[in-house]
């Protein structure tokens, strides 16, 4: 049964407050409101027990299904290019189909797995605040083309590059709330909206051409600079690829401060539209073992029926190691 808009924007502006009250009232605090706020059970002792002795950096397909698969999850923002011919829904079944939960990259608004890449940036990022606070999560964003180009502003918007102050979203509704702040639920003190960090971020095949042909000037000067409002981020690029615009070359992404950047240069045989036709994968038993071994160090060639495999790979890997760094920190705690 949904609720009402008004009363929806009620309960969650009065959260801030309760929520400090709940979060300070004993130990473990913060996880206890991570699950209630799905309406999931308490992780088992024995989960959150081999949870904490994971190698978050080699995490396999049996720790997926029988230790991440049963902690809360990140939410996953995808969003599509400027013209959907192919969506994220692909990719969003790959997701699936290699355990990942797949209420955590739908939208709570209408259970889509593609968003609009035309999105209100700023909007975007009062709807991650908002998720943040209610699971102690920091989300991820993956973009494709246009897609990419959205998730880097946002981290442009976190970065306050556009506005001083962004208001809280409630995503289930799309309401503006009335307050530019969240009660940190790792702190237990309120902190603005503007300068929240996400976890992990991904742009795939976003150039400068279609940024100049959609009048997106004030991205241009930034498409390739990622600032401090995500912890890694890597982009993924094909060379010659006429609707990004990599003809004369591809100009490597930057960090403007700390985090963790990397430019990734796909296989020339990739096509820039179909580059989110990746549910195959999951299926594919040589592919899928080969993207549930996959580590930045792999010497492996893949199999050369598994088309775009390639980020998909290095994706799924970045994927596994944020959901088992906050996962752990939201059940067992920092590392010390």
């Amino acid at each position: 049964m949904s609720v009402p808009r008004r009363t929806r924007a009620g309960q969650s502006a009065l959260r801030g407050a309760l929520l400090a009250c709940v979060l300070a009232a004993a130990p473990g605090a913060i996880a206890s409101h991570a699950t209630a706020a799905k309406g999931d059970a308490a992780v088992p002792p024995d989960v959150v027990a081999r949870l904490e002795r994971l190698d978050c950096s080699r995490v396999d397909a049996t720790d997926v299904r029988e230790v991440l698969a049963r902690a809360p999850a990140p939410r996953i923002v995808l969003l599509q290019g400027s013209v959907p011919l192919v969506t994220m829904e692909p990719f969003a079944q790959f997701l699936i189909g290699m355990g990942y939960p797949e209420a955590r990259h739908a939208d709570p608004r209408d259970g889509g797995h593609s968003y609009n890449s035309f999105a209100d940036s700023a909007a975007l990022a009062g709807a991650l605040a908002f998720d943040y606070e209610d699971t102690g999560l920091a989300p991820m964003l993956i973009g494709h083309s246009q897609g990419g180009a959205l998730a880097i502003r946002v981290l442009h918007e976190l970065a306050g590059a556009f506005h001083d102050t962004l208001h809280v979203v409630d995503p289930a509704t799309g309401a503006t709330l009335p307050r530019t702040t969240i009660v940190d639920p790792h702190t237990h003190r309120p902190r603005p909206v503007v300068g929240l960090r996400v976890a992990y971020a991904a742009a795939i095949a976003t150039g400068w051409l279609p940024r100049v042909l959609l009048g997106q000037w004030t991205m241009l000067s930034r498409l390739r600079t990622i600032p401090d409002t995500v912890s890694e981020f890597t982009g993924f690029d094909v060379p010659n690829d006429p609707i990004a615009g990599t003809l004369l070359g591809i100009s490597p992404y930057r960090a403007s401060g700390d985090a963790q950047v990397r430019s990734v240069v796909l296989p020339a045989g990739y096509g820039h539209i179909g580059l989110p036709r990746t549910a195959h994968l999951a299926r594919n038993p040589r592919a899928r073992e080969y993207v549930e071994t996959w580590t930045e160090s792999s010497t492996a060639q893949p199999p050369g029926d598994a088309a775009n495999v390639a980020h998909a790979a290095d994706i799924w890997h970045s994927v596994k190691r944020h959901w088992c760094l906050q996962a752990r920190q939201l059940l067992v705690g920092p590392a010390s």
